[in-house]
């Protein structure tokens, strides 16, 4: 509500929140139709206006199948279906389902399957992989091989196809079970987000000679003094010149958790320490209602920063304007 409204636009762009609820009711209406197995499914999707990598967000969602259990699946596929069959039970009759695809080589990731935040924006139609994913996301708990069972367990709403009113009642369930996954990929694309605008704003309006901005990277010298294993401290952007001078820049978003923003505010007083005694500087962009509710925190922040602005076009001028005057200066 408060962000710039290019950043706006960004965020609705690779929100899924919005998408998987404005195509939920196409979703259920594919599950909902009364098919002989599997091939007579597929058929349904690719008469569908549902793209195939939308209808296979749906049942990752669903199934409770992120990312690295997807990179799981495929490094360990030949130990977990070895004939590179699937073999079920589906409405008291023996299946059998060949893959086609899978694995795959490299890595199987969102991305490949077009289900990430920028590629769901591009309909895909059904391919052998996406036969291969849907099979077992739909069916996989209902193998007879145990081993595949144990890992793929949630993969059972194919037992509601044909269904409506179970599928209705499952549907509602489980997304309020898995809720975490679509809240925690929001505030990590939401982050992302954030960070990338101030960066490319810097980018834009610093308008200072042999300047280099970086997304995620850090500070030298400077490290996590409670950490057994003394690692360098990551910050969201830094800004170096010439490998003389530095800056870093933490961005706090408005939906971040308690437990992030106070962890930054636990962070911000031994992180202030070392900056100074380098002789960098540290500054914070606070974003939105989420964070100024947390006065003692934010407090704190403001307490260990050589700059502190809100997330608005003219208080990132401030912090370009404050760095202008940190890089510029000539210490000689």
């Amino acid at each position: 509500m408060f962000w710039p409204s290019d950043l706006s636009e960004q965020e609705a762009e690779l929100s899924i929140i919005p998408k998987l609820l404005e195509t939920q009711e196409e979703f259920i209406s594919i599950l909902s139709v009364k098919v002989n197995d599997l091939n007579g499914l597929f058929q349904v999707v690719n008469a569908a206006t549902l793209s195939a990598n939308m209808f296979i967000k749906h049942l990752v969602v669903l199934a409770d199948f992120g990312g690295e259990n997807l990179k799981r699946l495929n490094s360990q596929f030949n130990f977990l279906f070895p004939s590179k069959e699937l073999d079920y039970i589906w409405k008291g009759k023996s299946c059998l389902y060949q893959f086609e695809a899978l694995p795959v080589k490299g890595q199987l990731s969102n991305e490949k399957l077009g289900i990430d935040g920028k590629k769901l924006l591009k309909k895909q139609t059904l391919s052998t992989l996406h036969k291969d994913i849907i099979a077992l996301l739909l069916l996989a708990s209902s193998s007879k091989k145990q081993t595949s069972v144990n890992f793929l367990a949630k993969c059972e709403i194919g037992n509601y196809i044909g269904e409506p009113e179970k599928l209705d009642k499952f549907i509602k369930q489980r997304y309020i079970w898995v809720s975490r996954i679509t809240s925690g990929a929001k505030s990590n694309t939401l982050g992302q987000i954030a960070q990338k605008f101030v960066k490319d704003y810097l980018d834009k309006h610093l308008n200072i000679s042999d300047i280099k901005v970086e997304q995620s990277g850090h500070l030298p010298g400077i490290r996590h003094t409670d950490d057994d294993d003394n690692r360098a401290t990551s910050f969201d952007i830094v800004i170096s010149k010439l490998n003389k001078k530095y800056a870093a820049i933490e961005v706090s978003f408005q939906v971040t958790t308690n437990s992030v923003i106070e962890r930054k505010a636990g962070q911000a007083k031994s992180r202030f320490d070392q900056i100074e005694k380098a002789g960098y500087k540290i500054a914070y962009v606070i974003d939105g209602a989420g964070n100024f509710e947390r006065e003692s925190a934010l407090r704190t922040i403001c307490s260990y920063s050589h700059c502190t602005v809100a997330f608005s076009e003219g208080n990132l001028d401030l912090i370009c304007e404050f760095m202008r005057n940190y890089f510029s200066y000539n210490e000689e």
